[in-house]
């Protein structure tokens, strides 16, 4: 019997300290609600562990990245207070092969950001929308189990332009009361790492016990873990004719006799012929 996936639920849970309502509509917090989400929908196949952000390290420690096959990412409002050296961490992870689900407001995440190389930037509006999600991949592993179109009675508007680069695949897009649309469920892939972005879940409705947002989530997980030997950054290695697995450490642009003839200017006194 495989291993269960290691999930770890990261939550900003600044709404739920600060805004009594959220706090009622999310008792155990938006990461309790996420993580009860996906062991409802996966049970034994994961095991899963929620941090937040005033953990020391925000929880998010080289071992508890070890310890993680799926990093599951909210914030909102507090994304300047995520130390640079985490999100270095974090982001070494996932080059290295942790799959990444970044959620709704975490678009503007350092992490995500970082990831993606672009602004993030879009429109929004709150005014309690009905939210039409619909899935123009059918067969994606994600999409599975999923109503055509999803219907969100009341949750955030979120339009285009999303400024993000060209998804791998789209799976979702929404449509919103207004009239507005947007890439809503879209999959990227950063070194050895699998990283999904869904855009449902804002903290001032109970999107997160929807049943079918949290299947999307759960479907997620699943597509998001990938299995290696190690976890590993992709290596620039030399490989030579016919020997198809013994590369070598990279040692520069130069040939062996300019290296020597650098190495040797380096140690010259400034000025010397």
């Amino acid at each position: 019997m495989s291993e269960p996936i290691r999930v770890l639920v990261w939550g900003e849970n600044r709404h739920e300290q600060l805004e009594p309502a959220v706090a009622q509509r999310y008792p155990d917090g938006m990461h309790g609600a996420i993580a009860q989400g996906i062991e409802a929908n996966l049970g034994s196949r994961v095991r899963v562990r929620t941090t937040t952000l005033d953990e020391p390290e925000h929880g998010l420690t080289e071992e508890a990245l070890a310890d993680t096959d799926v990093l599951i990412w909210w914030g909102h409002a507090a994304h300047g207070e995520v130390a640079d050296e985490v999100v270095e961490r974090a982001h070494r992870h996932v080059l290295e092969g942790m799959g990444l689900i970044v959620l709704h407001s975490g678009h503007w995440s350092k992490l995500f950001v970082k990831l993606m190389g672009t602004t993030c930037t879009l429109r929004w509006r709150t005014e309690h929308d009905r939210e039409l999600v619909w899935t123009v991949d059918a067969t994606h592993p994600i999409a599975q189990g999923i109503p055509h179109p999803m219907i969100i009675e009341e949750d955030e508007m979120y339009g285009e332009q999303f400024d993000i680069p060209t998804p791998d695949e789209l799976i979702f897009i929404s449509s919103f009361s207004g009239g507005e649309v947007f890439r809503s469920g879209c999959t990227f892939r950063r070194g050895h790492g699998r990283i999904f972005y869904f855009r449902p879940g804002d903290q001032d409705f109970p999107t997160y016990f929807h049943e079918g947002v949290r299947r999307v989530i759960s479907n997620g997980v699943e597509w998001a873990h990938t299995v290696r030997p190690e976890r590993s950054l992709p290596t620039l290695l030399r490989y030579e004719t016919e020997d198809f697995y013994n590369g070598h450490g990279y040692g520069g642009a130069l040939s062996a006799e300019a290296t020597a003839a650098a190495e040797q200017r380096a140690t010259e006194p400034a000025g010397a012929e």
